[in-house]
């Protein structure tokens, strides 16, 4: 079969990269090596934790904030079979969204795994048979797998990644999760909230390296308050397990005296790396840099003409939305339209409670860039709807030029602090000001009246709401 443009993986880059070559009338096809279409987001990651994220916090408001409400309950007790079952509901029915919009747009779906014959042929390898199909051109979109060291012994059962917690039914009695980024963080509240003991071992020194301090000081308060125990500022040097539990061996940076802790499960979270293996880059020519990620140029294309890489596979947050826009991305240059990407306007999200969200420079990275600047903050508890709805924990940020006033970050930690980044991405987009966002009316009461509130001390002026 001969196509236009063939796409191999069917995570987020991959099947919105289709839906938009087919919506351009490219003869599309998707090959994906699992059963079912969505990849690591869908299936193992950003939809099953949230989830899970979900049923917990439900659970947990019931037993530590009801009663404040109001909300007299009795003999409450954590499910997490049922929780499970919840979970894979919504990734089912999930799957079965994107496997609609691919009959929708008539984009092929072929099942196996992908490897470059040449730089027109792809072999699509499954149990039953092998195909080959014929293309002009072709998007590389097989994402991520989680960094699991042989020191780990990473086998699975008791030393696991998020893949295999997302399945536990029994809750743990203990757990201990290595890294302190954004899945360690979303897991270790998951299991937190329905009484786990949970022991975070992280290399840097502080949380969410990378993101502002300002919230992720907020954020770690808050953990703490769960009952999440931090190691910061050390370093695991073995696991091992055996059929009930897992041993963490682990040292101070700079120490060598030897701690251990013996816990259920070890959750290994320290980051993830390209999924490149066994693509047959080698026969057309792809190059990779230390890091396993494919080489692109600036229109995303690799250095085999007429084959393209999105997502994980290249430099870049490992984000299913920065993805998304790649794919749409290379499918509008494909056929001769002028898209762009403004990588600096990507927000990020971490999705504990409260939540972590961020888009633009922090200001460490404005110090090292010699930018001048102005910061206006805002804590969640001096807000009205935040007092009404007990979520007083958290903060808001604002970071605008010193000269122009251009907004340069929006940092946050907060109550849906997910959905509130988006009011700075849409301003910074159009180069707004402090002031533009300041002056902006919000309604009251909301959680958005905090974004306002930054952007006013951002401006020198004071809080004008309580």
């Amino acid at each position: 079969m001969k196509y236009d443009v063939v796409i191999i993986g069917s995570g987020p880059g991959g099947y919105v990269g289709a839906i938009r070559c087919a919506q351009l009338g490219m003869k599309t096809a998707i090959v994906e090596k699992y059963d079912v279409l969505g990849g690591t987001c869908l299936n193992v990651g950003c939809i099953p934790s949230k989830a899970l994220l979900d049923s917990t916090e439900h659970y947990h408001n019931a037993v530590k904030n009801f009663a404040e409400h109001g909300v007299k309950v009795s003999q409450v007790s954590a499910d997490l079979k049922q929780m499970i079952k919840r979970k894979s509901s919504v990734v089912e029915q999930t799957n079965g969204g994107v496997k609609f919009l691919m009959n929708k747009n008539k984009i092929d779906v072929y099942t196996g795994h992908g490897s470059f014959k040449s730089k027109s042929e792809l072999i699509v390898k499954s149990a039953e048979k092998e195909e080959v199909l014929e293309f002009d051109k072709a998007i590389i979109a097989t994402g991520s797998k989680p960094i699991t060291p042989d020191a780990f012994n990473y086998d699975k059962k008791r030393v696991i990644t998020s893949t295999e917690a997302l399945n536990i039914t029994s809750i743990p009695k203990k757990m201990v999760i290595i890294g302190a980024g954004v899945i360690g963080l979303e897991l270790g509240s998951v299991f937190a909230r329905i009484g786990t003991e949970v022991e975070v071992i992280e290399f840097q020194d502080r949380i969410l390296a990378g993101m502002d301090k300002t919230v992720t000081k907020d954020l770690q308060r808050s953990l703490k308050k769960l009952g999440i125990k931090f190691h910061l500022n050390h370093a695991v040097t073995t696991v091992s397990a055996t059929a009930k539990s897992a041993t963490i061996s682990f040292k101070k940076r700079d120490t060598e005296e030897i701690q251990e802790i013996k816990a259920d499960y070890c959750l290994v979270a320290i980051g993830r790396k390209p999924y490149t293996e066994s693509l047959g880059l080698e026969n057309i020519g792809v190059e990779t840099d230390d890091k396993g990620r494919i080489v692109v140029n600036d229109h995303l294309e690799t250095s085999a003409e007429g084959i393209f890489a999105i997502g994980d596979v290249i430099k870049g947050a490992m984000l299913a939305h920065k993805a998304e826009e790649e794919g749409i991305f290379v499918a509008e240059y494909m056929k001769g339209e002028k898209p762009h990407i403004n990588y600096n306007l990507i927000p990020g999200v971490v999705y504990t409670w409260p939540e972590v969200s961020a888009v633009g420079q922090t200001e460490e990275e404005l110090k090292a860039s010699d930018i001048p600047y102005k910061v206006g903050k805002f804590p969640m508890k001096a807000l009205g709807r935040s007092r009404a709805s007990m979520d007083i924990e958290g903060s808001i940020k604002v970071i605008s030029h010193e000269e122009t006033d251009e907004i340069l970050g929006v940092h946050m930690c907060g109550a849906r602090a997910a959905d509130l980044i988006m009011e700075a991405v849409a301003l910074m987009e159009f180069r707004a000001s402090a002031e533009d966002m300041a002056r902006i009316s919000h309604p009251h009461p909301t959680y958005s009246e905090a974004v306002k509130e930054a952007a006013l001390g951002a401006t020198g002026n004071r809080y004008i709401h309580i």
